[in-house]
């Protein structure tokens, strides 16, 4: 009598499914989170190096001296504008591929997202550009021409705040979510309702103040997805 070998019932996991594979990578994710925070933190170091207007308005010799005073505010500036440049590329390119493995496989939602945060990502950059030339050297206010001073602290008072990009990328966010399911629904709501308010400050005079909006769209998207997302 022969004998039929048992098969192996025992289960296996095909490698695709294992089950850390099956965990979608958060490292973005948490990256985005750093980023946010970091963005607020910016935004307030950047408020820490404003002038007294009242007291220095039309006097570069004034805005000087009171810039001066300030050297440690806007090295902490840099620092942080500088940390925040480096996370949200990352956070932009984990958002875009999560955006095209859920979306519509001919959708543009990936790409204007991460092209959002990239826009935002140049605008710090720009923000800081002038710190090397400024900040160390305020040390020293008899070595600046007084009037270069006051226009450095108008540019860092306006050009970091530019996170009129994130709105693009919340609105991409929101279509992805509202039209496709792509993701969560509370996350497109969220999105929607902060794409649209970075959007009308951005355009218009005041486009500055999308900086107090875009950094807390980043941090509370972002926490969304690290804590939250199970896809």
């Amino acid at each position: 009598m022969s004998t039929v070998p048992e098969a192996n019932t025992t289960p296996t996991t095909p490698a695709h499914q294992h089950p850390l594979a099956l965990r979608p990578p958060r490292a973005w994710a948490w990256t985005g989170v750093a980023a946010g925070a970091l963005g607020i933190a910016t935004i307030q170091a950047s408020l820490a190096t404003s002038i007294n207007w009242a007291a220095s308005a039309g006097d570069a010799d004034a805005m000087l001296a009171d810039a001066a005073g300030k050297q440690m505010a806007f090295i902490v500036f840099h620092v942080l504008s500088m940390l925040t440049f480096l996370a949200l590329p990352v956070f932009g390119a984990g958002l875009k591929r999560r955006l095209d493995q859920q979306g519509p496989a001919s959708g543009l939602h990936g790409q204007v997202a991460l092209g959002g945060i990239m826009l935002t990502t140049v605008a710090l950059l720009l923000g800081s550009g002038l710190n090397t030339q400024f900040a160390l050297g305020l040390s020293d206010p008899s070595t600046y021409v007084p009037e270069s001073v006051a226009f450095y602290t108008d540019w860092v008072a306006t050009i970091p705040w530019l996170w009129v990009g994130t709105g693009l990328s919340a609105l991409a966010v929101a279509a992805a979510s509202l039209r496709h399911g792509a993701v969560h629904r509370w996350i497109g709501i969220v999105s929607l309702i902060f794409g649209l308010l970075i959007i009308l400050t951005g355009v218009s005079p005041f486009q500055y103040l999308a900086g107090f909006i875009g950094p807390v769209w980043v941090l509370i998207v972002s926490l969304g997805f690290a804590l939250g997302d199970r896809r």
